[in-house]
């Protein structure tokens, strides 16, 4: 098995040096009467007017000593987590603004193409207040196990646990639950790192926690490295005790990097059994946290060191349906000036120790990449992949990337005060890029196809989730632009594909059933899904799992690793419906 195994990857290496830089970009027949493409299976079609999604991110107001570079600071921020918060079989979107007193938004799922937006109602909107910090995420997660599902809100600032009462309502508990803690963060992630059926929580630092961004004491607050950044804020990870109270672990499991976080995911990465963290870090290297039992994490090397400096999405997929979680993480590209390119990782944990980046092309290359998402998203059986990107979109005849690339060669206190930052003004970095959409055509080939898809949006992208939205069979994408309006992209795709998707609730793991592996296996194929608390950039899918079949009409088996622990074996389940799973109790 070893041997097979070791041929088929160095046969993987081969064909990915072969590909090279030659990928086609997909020219649909933008013609056709049907509503999906004959050419490639599927179709997006921005419909939030339509669906009544209005919302418009605003970037946050900052320090006055911080202008000369403003756009830079302030172009985070916006973000969509998508989660069935009335517990109705309907998935809600909640959308994070960063401007003091202007609203977030909790679109609720009215089951007929439309959406209202409930949020004021609900006791989440006010979120952005002077003194008390600004949105910049949001994960779901049960962490109470009373059946509805909670909301975390990270900031710059304070953040926010919000319980979810079940009637539509939401009660601020972040003090009672120890939470209230300044920290400038860009990521949070739910799991449960030691298996006693509560949803841990871990959350990312950016700026230092000594930082307050709008009453600076200091100009020397950026990173001090371009490339190996590491006094950013301090990563905490938060041990959920059951009784609606957290307690701050970090220190005990060894998780408090300081490398200028973006975005976490957390999965079994190496087959043992309890959930890893996986962390993109700015100006600077990936970094792996293997749990230890749940006892400590240990730091694991993997590979990751040497080819990423940017990382700001991380995102889990099967990218060639060999049952392992693969990592794609972000990074930055701009012909000309800096090319550090996407990384796509392959799981070679149990074979080989680490993880092999095998991005080549129009996956490696998207520009100022942020969001990143994998998803069927034409039902064919291979997992595809949308990337938002675009970083500063103001005077086209401006350009930035000159006076980044003076700032860049420096180091410590030059790179680290912005007072030695040239002014950006008005001028663009990276800006009116569009998304890309690959497909993926089997043997680690993915093609962009986004103009061919209805996908021509130039906005400064960050977030991007996914979720079957109208419960029909297939996979939309909810998109959260940085100063622009949220865009939904309805898809259409082949009837004739089949698709299963599976909704599990948790009894001994907790109820959310974050961190559940499910394989499934047919035909000739087998791929692994997690239902995750928190992934991409600043995002959140819904946590059905979703499997596209292409051509078959039968599915072999089903397995299921509940974050207890528990193995569950599923044969033959029907397909083209959803499937609602309660873990078994022993």
């Amino acid at each position: 098995m070893t041997s097979h195994y070791t041929l088929r990857i160095a046969l993987r290496i081969a064909f990915v040096a072969a590909l090279g830089a030659v990928y086609i970009l997909g020219r649909g027949d933008q013609s056709t009467s049907h509503t999906w493409s004959e050419t490639y299976g599927f179709r997006f079609r921005e419909v939030s007017a339509e669906a009544g999604i209005s919302f418009i991110h605003e970037a946050p107001d900052l320090d006055p000593s911080l202008d000369t570079i403003a756009p830079h600071v302030a172009a985070v921020g916006a973000s969509v987590s998508i989660s069935d918060t009335n517990a109705d079989g309907w998935p809600d979107l909640y959308f994070t603004s960063s401007r003091f007193d202007a609203p977030n938004a909790l679109y609720i799922n009215q089951k007929d193409g439309s959406f209202s937006d409930d949020a004021v109602a609900a006791g989440i909107a006010d979120v952005n207040r002077k003194g008390e910090g600004v949105s910049m995420g949001s994960v779901w997660g049960d962490f109470d196990n009373d059946g509805f599902e909670d909301l975390f809100v990270y900031t710059y600032g304070y953040p926010h646990l919000f319980r979810n009462r079940g009637d539509g309502t939401f009660q601020d508990v972040t003090k009672p639950a120890g939470l209230r803690r300044w920290m400038n963060s860009n990521t949070a992630v739910w799991f449960d790192y030691d298996r006693d059926g509560f949803l841990d929580l871990y959350v990312g630092g950016y700026f230092r926690e000594d930082v307050d961004l709008w009453r600076l004491e200091t100009t020397q607050i950026m990173h001090d490295s371009f490339e190996f950044a590491s006094n950013g804020g301090k990563n905490r990870l938060y041990r959920n005790l059951g009784d609606g109270r957290f307690e701050d672990v970090t220190d005990v499991m060894q998780v408090g990097s300081t490398r200028w976080t973006l975005a976490a995911a957390a999965a079994d990465f190496n087959g043992d059994g309890w959930a890893d963290l996986y962390l993109g870090n700015d100006y600077g290297p990936e970094e792996l946290f293997l749990n230890r039992g749940g006892e400590r994490f240990d730091p694991a090397m993997g590979g990751l060191a040497d080819d990423s400096k940017s990382g700001m999405s991380v995102s889990l997929g099967d990218t060639e349906n060999r049952g392992r979680l693969d990592v794609f993480v972000t990074n930055i590209s701009e012909r000309g000036y800096l090319f550090q390119g996407n990384n796509l990782r392959l799981n070679l944990l149990e074979e080989m120790g680490q993880f092999l980046n095998v991005a080549q092309g129009a996956v490696a290359d998207a520009g100022w990449a942020w969001g990143a998402q994998f998803g069927d998203m034409n039902n064919d059986g291979f997992a595809d992949l949308y990337i938002t990107n675009g970083f500063i979109s103001q005077n086209r005849d401006r350009d930035y990337w000159y006076g980044m690339s003076k700032i860049a060669g420096a180091t410590g206190v030059l790179f680290q005060d912005f007072q030695n930052w040239p002014p950006i003004g008005d001028a663009s970095l990276s800006g009116y890029e569009q998304s890309r959409v690959l497909m993926n055509m089997g043997e680690g080939r993915m093609v962009d196809v986004a103009p061919a898809v209805g996908v021509t949006d130039s906005l400064d992208g960050r977030a991007v989730a996914f979720a079957d939205l109208f419960n029909r069979g297939m996979l939309d994408a909810v998109v959260a632009s940085q100063r622009g309006p949220a865009l939904l992209y309805r898809n259409a795709v082949d009837p004739t594909l089949h698709w299963i998707a599976f909704h599990l609730t948790g009894t001994r793991s907790n109820r959310s059933a974050i961190g559940a592996h499910v394989v499934a296996e047919w035909g000739d194929r087998t791929q692994m899904k997690v239902i995750d608390g928190g992934m991409g950039f600043a995002s959140q899918n819904d946590r059905r799992i979703h499997f596209g079949l292409g051509t078959f009409d039968e599915v072999e088996r089903v397995s299921i690793t509940w974050p207890s622990g528990h193995r569950q074996v599923i044969d033959r389940p029907a397909v083209d419906r959803l499937h609602t799973i309660e873990e078994p109790i022993p």
